[in-house]
């Protein structure tokens, strides 16, 4: 008596249908039917498949009751399934390191062990957990259960990072591939994310950015029997080679420069040494915050605020004249330029609008240092909108959700809403020249 096993990961289109192997190679199954036999995660290898002789399995069925010990979820099945996909990828790592387990490395140095990451196979007979196991390198790329696989954590974490809570993620999963996966099993796969997200927001940074975009977000989030208002601050950066990423997030009740300071001693205790332009909002003692932990950075103030908040004081039959007479003053050559065009507007309008020339006068010693450099620069710094651009796409996962129960909650959705936006970010446009551009400006403090 032998029994077919089942083990295959389920692509959208697929939607448990089987692969049968080359050859045709058939057995029968738990009900008697001859059936062929699909190939496996990766295709089974065949040594890996004859492991478990018919006279083992027999052995093993002989205490078993019932069919759902056999092939129930978490049955003889399940179990000799994880058994046997973590063995074959621990006889894989043994090989690819060169060394057995609970053994030092040859030479004493090089690479290791290092823990496993948890992983769900669907088979025939539910969903089954698993254990890969990592090396310290990386490097290690198994073959029975390959790296990047699409399987169904990584279907979960998509849904989840859009924002869908357990029960719709369980309804979806149920209609579209047929498969039953509680919500407890989602919940452990969406949590075992934190441990991703602890190692993010610690990693080492880069020496130096030559540009980093400040900003905050708000979310609600229950503590103590009350929903709370609380800030999500985020730090993004443009690094040497043009690309954009995230730095971190970080979370408290409201924003504030005092609580930037913090961000920014963060950052540095990770490893940034210098910041070459800090591009910002509006927000008052914001500057003097990054100015104390970089001293020598360039702070850039947001244009588009800074348009936004002149504008909300016009009437609205004058809108458009008072727009078009903002623009020479920050489409101006240089910084002297653009004062005589200020100067032009308060003639203009100072008397009927005094709050917007005192509001460009009070921001104008971090208005104006985008004006010292070429259009290619101008078109990065001169506004927040590459780092609220990230944030209209957070607000889309969570949106869904009204509050969050828990800090670490919103920190985990956020954190997978990151990591899925992150694929439609593309090179900063005329990066090469603002480079060269950076280079002549600085000088020694951008690296060669």
């Amino acid at each position: 008596m032998s029994i077919s096993t089942q083990v295959q990961t389920q692509d959208p289109g697929s939607a448990g249908v089987s692969r049968s192997e080359p050859g045709g190679r058939a057995q029968r199954n738990a009900s008697g039917r001859e059936v062929d036999r699909p190939s496996g995660v990766g295709d089974l290898p065949r040594d890996v498949r004859e492991l478990l002789p018919d006279e083992v399995v027999d052995e093993l069925l002989a205490g078993a009751r019932g069919e759902d010990e056999i092939v129930g979820p978490g049955g003889l099945l399940a179990q000799l399934t994880k058994r046997l996909v973590e063995r074959a990828m621990e006889v894989e790592l043994t090989d690819h390191l060169g060394y057995e387990p609970h053994l030092e490395p040859p030479g004493g140095a090089g690479n290791a062990r290092n823990g496993s990451t948890p992983k769900t196979l669907i088979t025939e007979h539910g969903p089954v957990q698993i254990d890969t196991p990592r090396d310290r390198n990386g490097s290690f790329e198994p073959q029975i259960v390959r790296k990047r696989q699409q399987g169904f954590d990584e279907k979960i974490l998509a849904l989840y990072s859009r924002g869908l809570s357990t029960r719709d993620i369980e309804a979806h999963l149920a209609e579209i591939y047929g498969v039953k996966v509680g919500r407890d099993l989602i919940s452990r796969v969406t949590d075992a994310v934190m441990d991703d997200a602890r190692a993010w927001q610690t990693r080492p940074l880069e020496d130096v950015y030559p540009v980093v975009f400040l900003d905050c977000m708000v979310l609600k989030i229950r503590e103590g029997g009350s929903v709370q208002r609380r800030a999500c601050y985020l730090a993004m950066a443009i690094g040497m080679d043009g690309e954009r990423e995230v730095l971190g997030m970080w979370f408290q009740a409201n924003e504030g420069a005092k609580f930037w300071m913090q961000v920014l001693t963060d950052l540095k205790q990770r490893g940034v040494n210098d910041i070459l332009i800090a591009c910002v909002d509006g927000l008052k003692g914001f500057p003097e915050a990054i100015e104390a932990v970089f001293p020598a950075t360039t702070v850039q103030t947001c244009i588009v605020h800074l348009i936004r908040h002149s504008l909300k004081y016009v009437p609205r039959r004058q809108y458009e004249q008072v727009a078009k007479d903002l623009r020479p003053i920050y489409t101006a050559l240089d910084a002297d330029a653009a004062l005589h065009a200020l100067e032009a507007f308060e003639e203009k309008w100072g008397q009927q609008l005094p709050v917007i020339g005192q509001a460009w006068r009070a921001a104008w010693e971090h208005v104006t240092p985008f004006m010292a450099f070429p259009p290619e620069v101008r078109r990065v710094i001169y506004t927040t909108n590459a780092i609220e651009a990230l944030n209209r796409q957070l607000r889309k996962a969570v949106k869904t959700k009204g509050h969050f129960p828990t800090e670490d909650a919103a920190r985990k959705l956020i954190y997978l809403a990151i990591q899925n936006a992150v694929p439609q970010w593309t090179s900063t446009r005329g990066w090469t020249k603002a480079l060269l551009a950076f280079k002549i400006h600085f000088g020694d403090r951008l690296p060669n």
